[in-house]
């Protein structure tokens, strides 16, 4: 069967047929390309999720005040809830066991200025933990300290880009910027990999923002973060705790939707996931479907190769060629065909997806790409479907009788 003149019979048909050659290569290749090509495309929907919450910790919980919708033990709806810095010391000593560590957010929207220099900047008043939420990357000098919001100090920790845009070319370090009508030393410059947005923010101490705005102890958000090692079900029990606790302790109804806000990363993050993953199903499904559309078309393709050749066949039966001999003729054209087809479609759509990286980032998939293995196996299951295909109509002309084939119009 593997002998060399099988081999050159191969390659003598393939020469006189190339037409019916090309098309069985073509749906081959095709079909693994798209199935390369859409899996890709689904891994690279999750690589898009991932990145979404990749710029930040996933073991945080962001709390909001709201307004209240509905009366509470006395008190009146359409009350504006706020936050002060009893509720960071209550939380931290009523959930030991949950939380890792926990920060005060005050975002104000400012005037920045250097000598001549100037623009509006995003200022959020915080505390040191805060730089583990952010998975802020410090470029130089240090980000705030227990020490600074003890003595609220004026100090400034800029972004790269806030540094781009006041200083230029020169070092921030010890210089003084105007931040809002007040003098601040900047002692530090951070990068952030959630983009220009994130890398436009000033990072003061919280109680220096208070002791700004007539001392008062008011804060804008709460930042929880939770020990990982109590994992997702941990999380949504913190998540439920907090919230009755602080309901509580502010005398919102607990039926109260806009009472209070709590936004769980790691929730959203398993959520998005899931979604993802369901996407990704369903792209493997169609993917799947092209894998089948390519095994049909070569099933009929070799029925009509088959019939094609009855009588070569039956030329080949009278001169004494047995069935099996018949049958591993066409086998082995099919499978040489399928093999070469499948593993060119497969490097194709390896090297599409290799090349495209961000460019379909505007369309939520970001560096596509599929697994060597799941690849291979694909092209390989299709390699032996293929093989079937060849095999159930050469088996069938097989057993045609010389007499009867070479009749065969």
């Amino acid at each position: 069967m593997l002998s060399r003149d099988n081999w050159k019979e191969i390659f003598e048909t393939i020469q006189k047929n190339k037409l019916r050659t090309f098309l069985s290569g073509f749906t081959v290749a095709l079909g693994i390309l798209i199935f390369v090509v859409l899996f890709g495309f689904g891994n690279g929907l999750i690589n898009t999720f991932d990145d979404f919450f990749g710029d930040d910790a996933i073991n945080v919980l962001f709390v909001f005040p709201g307004r209240t919708t509905m009366p509470y033990k006395g008190y009146k709806s359409n009350r504006t809830i706020e936050f002060d810095n009893s509720d960071i010391e209550d939380i931290q000593k009523n959930f030991p066991l949950f939380v890792e560590y926990i920060s005060p957010r005050i975002t104000r929207q400012d005037t920045v200025s250097y000598m001549n220099e100037s623009n509006s900047y995003r200022t959020q008043a915080v505390g040191p933990a805060h730089q583990f939420s952010e998975m802020t990357i410090m470029m130089k000098g240090r980000y705030l300290n227990e020490l600074d919001i003890k003595n609220k100090t004026k100090y400034a920790v800029i972004g790269r880009l806030v540094e781009q845009d006041l200083f230029g070319n020169k070092n921030s370090i010890g210089k003084y910027i105007d931040v809002g009508g007040s003098s601040f030393k900047v002692i530090g410059v951070f990068q952030d990999d959630g983009g220009d947005n994130e890398e436009r923010i000033v990072y003061i101490p919280y109680t220096t923002r208070q002791l700004i705005e007539k001392n008062t102890d008011k804060i804008n958000q709460i930042v929880v973060g939770f020990k990982p090692e109590i994992g997702y079900a941990g999380a949504m029990a913190l998540d439920k705790s907090l919230d009755k606790f602080l309901r509580s302790k502010k005398f919102i109804n607990p039926k109260d939707q806009n009472g209070i806000f709590i936004r769980n990363i790691a929730d959203q993050l398993k959520q998005n996931q899931q979604f993802a993953r369901v996407l990704q199903i369903i792209v493997g499904f169609v993917a799947f479907g092209t894998i089948i559309a390519g095994i049909i078309g070569i099933s009929n393709i070799m029925v009509f190769v088959v019939k094609e050749r009855t009588k070569e066949l039956g030329i080949r039966k009278a001169l004494g060629a047995t069935p099996k001999a018949v049958i591993g003729t066409i086998l082995l054209e099919s499978v040489f065909i399928t093999t070469v087809s499948g593993f060119v479609g497969m490097l194709i759509g390896i090297a599409i997806l290799s090349s495209l990286g961000e460019k379909l980032k505007d369309f939520f998939i970001t560096n596509p790409y599929i697994d060597t293995s799941i690849a291979l196996s694909a092209t390989i299951v299709l390699i032996i479907f293929g093989a079937i295909a060849g095999y159930v109509p050469a088996r069938r002309a097989a057993r045609i009788k010389p007499i009867v084939a070479l009749r065969d119009e």
